[in-house]
């Protein structure tokens, strides 16, 4: 059953001026620097960017990049396959969030970028009401998941995980669901790749991306009561 949230808690006004999307480079990058505080966060996923480290650099850096990966909330594909996995998992929302952040960081895994500070950032952003997390559970014991950020009608999806079968995706149909059901518009998953097209993920431009987030922002929060 889903929870019912209380309202966010908006933080204080970010400190940073913030390059706008339009000024990334071929790969991406906005900017390189500036903090994690929940301030600094809010206000680059309203103007466009999320946070995501360099390789070769420890200092985060700002993306926005062309194309756009989002999941159209009323066109994600649930094969039948997946409708069958669906029963095998308890969903829950918002439950153990920090443990959900934390299989997403898993060392085991190739080419993961979640360090300590970027799991204490989004737990913040948590405790504040605006990032959230849906997880799957067998016999109580999580299994897999995916966790983001929401926003009015907006959610950005940062990360998934299973350790047992069609659970990150269980938990991923799940969230969508939620964003949908609650008025929701946009769900963005920064790149697509072959997995993600295949649950309908698309590629759109950085300008139609920019006018469906100005438009999401403003509509219904689906995490609130």
């Amino acid at each position: 059953m889903p929870v019912v949230e209380s309202v966010p808690i908006e933080p204080a006004t970010c400190r940073w001026r913030l390059p706008p999307p339009e000024s990334a480079d071929e790969h991406g990058v906005v900017g390189v620097g500036a903090d994690l505080e929940p301030s600094t966060l809010l206000a680059a996923y309203r103007t466009g960017l999320f946070p995501m480290p360099l390789p070769e650099r420890r200092s985060i850096s700002w993306w926005s990049p062309d194309p756009r990966g989002i999941l159209p909330v009323d066109a994600m594909h649930v094969s039948r396959s997946l409708r069958r996995a669906i029963g095998r998992f308890e969903v829950r929302f918002d439950h153990d969030f920090r443990a959900v952040v934390e299989g997403c960081a898993d060392p085991c895994r190739p080419h993961g970028w979640i360090d300590d500070d970027i799991i204490d950032a989004y737990c913040r952003l948590h405790d504040l009401g605006w990032a959230h997390s849906a997880s799957c559970h067998v016999g109580g014991e999580l299994v897999g998941g995916v966790y983001g950020v929401g926003i009015g009608g907006f959610f950005a999806g940062e990360s998934m995980f299973h350790r047992v079968r069609d659970a990150s995706k269980v938990a991923l149909a799940a969230l969508v669901e939620r964003v949908r059901a609650g008025g929701g518009t946009l769900f963005d998953v920064q790149w697509t790749t072959p997995h993600l097209r295949s649950l309908g993920a698309v590629d759109v431009p950085r300008t139609t991306y920019l006018a469906l987030l100005h438009d999401a922002l403003g509509g219904p929060d689906p995490f609130c009561a």
